[in-house]
């Protein structure tokens, strides 16, 4: 067995109207404390009892509420500088994955003397962060439990921060927090969560280990369990739960072995044309898996072996295309769309996209099969 490093949030609190108790850390969160979150959330009422709640301790609470998806770098200084102009002790995220991922920035960047580009990549967070507590209002980023955020730089270019500073203190789930999401939503979201487990059970990456891979089973059981139900019946607490616990297990799974070329080829889609991830995802994972497939069956084989006996083959490659076949049903069944041009992607478009994911190299390097730049393109125009 490979020598592996296994890192995750320190305390993960699960259950239904575990959102409400936010108060009990009100200690260690210090006397003033930023909530991170978007304008949607706040429409929904559901940030008023956090901080409701907060403010019982005698917490002074302050809001930024101006998260947008994909956020892009002016809008984390924007939110560091309210943190430090309100000289805030602890940090709360409240939301989706863009909160989320906001709210590590500023947590770990409003105390540090370093500019915010010098902190992209791997490693390159110098100082501690503020106490973080990370509320997820989506089942699919896993980012609760992740110790990376993803924003935009530039006009379009994604790019990653990745440090173990990043986790929380404590992550927060409550499946009820998850009832009001629409179907799209649910939808495009549950199958980011499954990229995550999928590409976690496969990569490359030399710390892949027999934790992550366990993990990315049976989040991906719960996954493609529950999700037709939590797309048809929002309001199905089960089917919710079982989104929310697979997405923060897929999230520990490619928090210690990394995701690769479905996510690399993902962001172009995401930067160039405002696709949401989850979507964006499900858009281009059956083509890479058929693509690793070609040379790399066996960790699919082993994978769809998992989810049913049924689909087991005498072979790894047919049993690998049982996995992408299963896949492929599950994205139809739940109303995703499959094709770039359904959502307005033109066809030349593909050798600038194919260009733009290369640059997704710490991605890249963890795809079970090396994807050249023509790869990419193919890929791209197969997925038109």
């Amino acid at each position: 067995m490979n020598p592996f490093t296994f890192n995750t949030t320190p305390s993960i609190v699960f259950g239904a109207y575990k959102a409400k108790s936010i108060a009990q850390y009100a200690a260690r969160l210090g006397p003033r404390v930023l909530i991170i979150t978007d304008p949607g959330l706040i429409k929904t009422g559901i940030v008023d009892p956090v901080a409701a709640g907060l403010k019982t301790h005698n917490l002074e609470v302050h809001l930024f509420d101006q998260v947008v998806a994909d956020p892009p770098e002016s809008l984390v200084l924007r939110a560091i500088d309210i943190a430090r102009t309100t000289r805030a002790t602890g940090i709360i995220g409240l939301g989706g994955g863009s909160s989320l991922d906001v709210a590590k920035l500023v947590a770990a960047m409003s105390a540090s003397t370093q500019h915010i580009s010098e902190i992209y990549g791997i490693d390159n967070i110098r100082a501690s962060r503020l106490p973080l507590v990370l509320i997820p209002t989506t089942a699919g980023t896993g980012s609760e439990v992740t110790p990376i955020s993803i924003i935009t730089v530039g006009e379009h270019e994604k790019k990653g921060v990745v440090s173990p500073v990043l986790l929380p203190d404590v992550a927060v789930l409550d499946p009820v927090l998850t009832l009001g999401l629409p179907p799209a939503v649910t939808a495009a979201t549950g199958v980011d969560a499954m990229v995550h487990a999928i590409e976690a059970y496969a990569s490359s990456h030399a710390n892949n280990n027999p934790i992550s891979k366990g993990l990315a089973i049976q989040a991906l059981k719960l996954l493609v369990g529950s999700i037709r139900q939590a797309v048809q019946n929002g309001s199905d607490l089960r089917a919710r739960s079982a989104m929310l616990l697979g997405s923060l297990l897929a999230g520990q799974a490619f928090a210690n072995s990394p995701v690769a070329a479905v996510h690399a080829l993902a962001y172009p889609l995401g930067g160039h044309y405002g696709v949401p991830h989850g979507l964006s995802n499900a858009l281009m994972l059956p083509h890479v898996l058929r693509f690793n497939v070609a040379t790399h069956p066996e960790p699919y084989a082993e994978l769809v072996a998992q989810l049913n006996p049924e689909f087991s083959s005498a072979t790894s490659s047919k049993a690998a295309m049982d996995l992408i076949s299963l896949i492929q049903q599950l994205i139809n069944d739940i109303g995703l769309q499959a094709r770039l041009r359904e959502i307005g992607i033109p066809q030349e478009a593909c050798p600038m996209l194919a260009s733009e994911a290369m640059k997704q190299t710490r991605l890249l390097v963890n795809n079970p099969r090396t994807v050249t730049i023509e790869d990419a393109q193919r890929m791209y125009e197969t997925a038109w």
